[in-house]
């Protein structure tokens, strides 16, 4: 009996420890996810009660709404050139700054700023102001010989690949993470490579890479879902518009427009969910193919 209270006790003091999180997740996850579900199914204006009106959002959404179908465009090209190439220049810098050459610790901090601060509206104005009409990067261009200005925010390609210059510049918490992975390769297997008469280049690709896998894998899905969310950058840079034509208009900024600027939450809620899906499905896909090419050296046969 005294025992059966004890457990009691030390149940009740571990659900009192918990309980902070448990609460939060309710009141911030777990209600406002059950109540935007509900609202997908809703014309809902914010100043009137929802009205129930089935799967008319996702019915317009699918065929109907050809603004929808640009921002799924304008995210996917964004993801998918944007992912590789943030990720590719972090291996870069990572291999180049695994050395123990002197200064290399202050040369990781500067690297990895970009990442700390990349996010704010600050940056994002800054950025704006750098690939404006007379920003930073036309002044270069004039000074080696380029005296016509490019109009970077007045074509839609050139005002895409701006932001995901952005998100390439934040390479920093990518760096990082390989870097922890450079660390922890034997140094035995390079030095016996070496042995073998493997040059940098082959070491490279045939030792680092394949053991960097995992750590490739894990920057792959955690940058993916990143810039599926980007909104920030989009909407100072355009000014909350999505230009010009639209080639700026990035998903979550599709979804903060019919929310914010027309107060359709029904709808607005119906396209979270649908990205929420699209996430989810582009995750697993990369859960599913990571067998073929991912590689964990204590895998059990």
């Amino acid at each position: 009996m005294k025992k059966s209270r004890s457990i009691r006790k030390d149940n009740l003091a571990g659900y009192a420890f918990i309980s902070p999180f448990i609460i939060g997740f309710l009141c911030f996850t777990v209600i406002p996810m059950g109540a935007s579900l509900f609202l997908s199914f809703t014309n809902y204006d914010l100043f009137t009660a929802p009205k129930w009106i089935g799967l008319d959002n996702f019915k317009e959404m699918f065929t109907g709404d050809e603004k929808y179908w640009q921002s799924l465009k304008v995210t996917f090209t964004y993801v998918l050139a944007g992912v590789p190439l943030r990720l590719g220049f972090a291996l870069f810098i990572a291999v180049i700054l695994n050395n123990a050459a002197k200064g290399t610790a202050i040369y990781r901090t500067l690297f990895y700023l970009p990442s700390i601060i990349g996010g704010s509206v600050a940056v994002a104005i800054m950025w704006r102001n750098i690939f404006g009409n007379d920003g930073v990067i036309n002044a270069l261009l004039f000074f080696v010989g380029i005296d016509q200005k490019i109009l970077w925010y007045q074509n839609p390609t050139s005002a895409l690949w701006t932001l995901i210059l952005l998100s390439v510049w934040q390479f920093g918490s990518s760096m990082l993470i390989f870097l922890a992975g450079l660390k922890n390769i034997p140094s035995s297997y390079l030095e016996a490579a070496s042995v073998d008469g493997a040059n940098r280049v082959q070491r490279f690709f045939k030792i680092t890479l394949p053991i960097l896998t995992p750590i490739i894998f894990f920057n792959l899905v955690m940058q993916t879902i990143s810039a599926f969310m980007t909104f920030t950058p989009a909407y100072i840079i355009s000014k909350g518009e999505g230009g010009p034509l639209d080639g700026t208009l990035l998903y979550s900024l599709y979804l903060f427009q019919r929310a914010f600027n027309y107060f359709q939450m029904g709808y607005a809620s119906a396209t979270a969910w649908v990205m929420l899906v699209i996430v989810g499905l582009i995750t697993l896909i990369l859960f599913k193919t990571s067998s073929y090419w991912v590689h964990y050296e204590s895998k059990e046969e």
